[in-house]
């Protein structure tokens, strides 16, 4: 089940990647819209790794609670 799912989101992450690359070459409206879904997903993971990474960093050494 959980590599069908995987299988089905590799397939989305495909069909997003040659969408930018066919709108930048100037394709249909319906791809020019699939494309900014697509480079906007991406932009919304980053913001959310790097937001994830900086609280990894902020609070790793005072929030354990056990450990002293």
């Amino acid at each position: 089940m959980v590599g069908a799912v995987l299988v089905v989101v590799l397939l989305l992450v495909l069909g997003g990647c040659g969408c930018v690359v066919w709108a930048e070459r100037g394709g249909p409206g319906w791809v020019r819209g699939v494309a900014r879904v697509t480079l906007g997903a991406g932009r919304a993971v980053r913001w959310a790794h790097r937001n994830r990474k900086r609280q990894l960093i902020s609070g790793g050494s005072g929030s354990s609670g056990g450990d002293d």
